[in-house]
């Protein structure tokens, strides 16, 4: 304050300026937590996005410890590098996606081939051809798969045609 200017004794513009500052200071502070807010939702997307980005570039290596597995006995090193590799894979956020028996999601699996039962009422994976993987909601890959289900809705009728 300038040392040639009286203090405004006036209550009432005093309480109006003090109020004036309140709310700047208020203001401040809540564009400070949604600054702070936004911040920390950016830091953790990249974060999920580098994970999903080096657990991509593994894939390759746990298909080929996976079918080394399935057509070889396993030996005790082979054995503890596959199961090191799925800990620590699975650490990061890696799952497995594509079981047998469960139905056919378009979203988390690609049918490679289609077997027609007529008596099935949905398209259910029968086989897994190549397992999916997701982190997190990051789809990675979907899951190759085999499917069985009802004779597509065109080609049924198409069928039927023929015969008559």
């Amino acid at each position: 304050m300038d040392a040639d200017r009286l203090p405004d004794t006036d209550p009432a513009r005093l309480r109006r300026l003090v109020g004036e500052r309140t709310a700047d200071l208020q203001r401040v502070q809540a564009e400070y937590d949604n600054y702070r807010k936004r911040v920390r939702g950016d830091r953790a997307a990249v974060r999920e996005i580098a994970a999903a980005n080096v657990l991509g570039t593994l894939l390759p290596v746990l298909d080929a410890v996976e079918r080394t597995c399935a057509h070889e006995p396993p030996t005790p090193g082979l054995a503890d590098i596959a199961d090191t590799l799925r800990t620590r894979l699975g650490a990061l956020g890696l799952e497995r996606l594509g079981q047998e028996g469960e139905p056919f999601d378009p979203g988390r699996h690609e049918a490679l081939v289609h077997h027609v039962a007529p008596d099935a009422h949905e398209l259910t994976c029968t086989k897994i051809l190549r397992s999916g993987y997701r982190a997190g909601p990051l789809l990675l890959r979907p899951a190759a798969v085999e499917v069985t289900g009802p004779p597509p809705p065109g080609k049924h009728k198409a069928v039927d045609a023929r015969r008559n």
